[in-house]
């Protein structure tokens, strides 16, 4: 007889607590809605910096924040801890995400990879062409990669918006080209926005990689010791001169694609722990000693049953989508539009931008596509009309975090910093609002 309570039998006030829980992680799912919690913060951000305390935003992430060691003091402004720092958080999910793409998902195998990859390269060339040609001065041309980057988030939150008509295909499309959007960003910043680089940051940095890769290699699955190694990753790359985000992006594409090997498959030892447990008169008695060590072994077979890039990913993906963009968005949104410098340069900046976003990204797109289908390198999958091609090549158009941080990289111009934000602001909405109008029809059709 099983004398465990049912969902029926739990008190009131539990019973209410599960279903919170249950439903706020469902809700922390739903990438329709992380998208809006960027938005909001972008739009604060904007209403803040245009607002009568437009002062106390720029005092506010203008703070200094240190970190002291015994003599050793390290201070930044709260900007930085934003754009340097918490910003890594957010390439190690990008790197867990390309990690994963590549040994089990869109890019696994050359055939389903080809046409994201055609697609994608197009959508970073026309839009890079389109920007340069209207600012082929050397200073203005440094933000030539602003428009060429998706920002995952917003363009798959906007097609959720969509509904459940958009065939699934159309969304394994746009979610494998915004990745290889973003593994081109990647290699962007690191080809084309890197100072001058210092060997012993390199030394300090492998120490870091061989670190992490000698615990994965002793069987150590549990994220906090990777806390050290991933911290000197990140200041070796700060001091060889590789912008320190990027450390995130090594740190998740090292992180394992397969569980760590357990003398017992993890289901076994779950299966072997709960008969184990019933059996036992330690659960009866409550004694924290006997049921230490069978509490341990169910507590590492349930963290083992996943492989640690979907693991980790899993826990870490509501704190980047609620936590750590929309706070990058609200740090960096905040353009004046009142002072902003709207000369003949900064407009070109501006207008480059948000032209190649809107119109640049989906000719691209829809073009590479159409010459690699044309020449026979690859076909549409199936469900994916040239409608959705289309809709796809929209949406990619929306660049938002990513754009912004590209710009902040290649403009030391506050005036043409502020243009290019605000061309990214523009573009991005634009590309949004043609993603729904083009979305609402193509669903109709279906």
């Amino acid at each position: 007889m099983n004398d465990s309570p049912s969902f029926d039998d739990l008190p009131k006030a539990q019973r209410l607590a599960e279903q919170a829980l249950s439903t706020l992680h469902r809700f922390l799912h739903v990438e329709a809605i992380s998208g809006a919690a960027l938005l909001v913060a972008a739009a604060a951000a904007l209403i803040w910096a245009n607002s009568p305390f437009a002062h106390s935003y720029h005092a506010f992430w203008n703070l200094p924040l240190t970190i002291s060691v015994g003599e050793h003091v390290f201070s930044q402004s709260l900007h930085f801890w934003v754009n340097d720092a918490l910003m890594t958080v957010f390439f190690l999910v990008v790197g867990m995400e390309i990690r994963r793409e590549i040994h089990e998902g869109a890019l696994s195998r050359l055939d389903q990879a080809i046409l994201p990859l055609v697609a994608a390269t197009g959508g970073v060339i026309v839009p890079a062409l389109i920007y340069l040609s209207l600012n082929g001065d050397p200073a203005r041309g440094q933000g030539w990669a602003v428009p060429t980057a998706t920002d995952i988030a917003f363009a798959v939150g906007v097609l959720a918006l969509l509904g459940r008509k958009i065939p699934v295909n159309v969304r394994v499309f746009l979610l494998a080209l915004a990745i290889i959007d973003d593994i081109i960003a990647v290699l962007i910043i690191a080809l084309f926005y890197t100072a001058s680089l210092q060997l012993g940051g390199f030394v300090l940095a492998s120490i870091g990689v061989l670190a992490a890769l000698g615990f994965q290699r002793i069987g150590i699955g549990s994220a906090p010791f990777y806390v050290l190694p991933g911290s000197l990753v990140w200041i070796g790359f700060m001091v060889a001169g590789i912008h320190p985000t990027l450390a995130g992006v090594v740190l998740g594409l090292i992180t394992p694609a397969r569980a760590i090997p357990m003398r017992e498959p993890p289901l076994e030892v779950v299966s072997r722990v709960l008969k184990q447990l019933r059996s036992s008169d330690a659960v009866k008695a409550r004694d924290p000693h006997l049921l230490e060590q069978p509490l341990r072994d169910l507590r590492v077979a349930h963290r083992e049953i996943l492989p640690p890039v979907s693991r980790v990913q899993m826990a870490m993906h509501p704190w980047v989508a609620y936590g750590v963009m929309p706070i990058f968005a609200l740090a960096n949104a905040g353009v004046s539009l009142t002072g902003a410098d709207l000369s003949a340069g900064s407009h070109q900046v501006m207008m480059g931008t948000a032209l190649a976003l809107v119109t640049g990204k989906p000719l691209g797109v829809v073009g590479a596509t159409w010459i690699a289908v044309r020449l026979g390198w690859c076909r549409l999958a199936p469900g994916v009309s040239w409608g959705g091609v289309c809709l796809v090549g929209l949406l990619a158009g929306i660049g938002f975090t990513m754009s912004i941080f590209i710009s902040m990289l290649a403009f030391s111009d506050q005036g043409l910093l502020r243009a290019a934000k605000l061309g990214v602001l523009v573009g991005s909405l634009v590309a949004a609002t043609l993603g729904l109008g083009w979305g609402a029809t193509y669903v109709r059709r279906q």
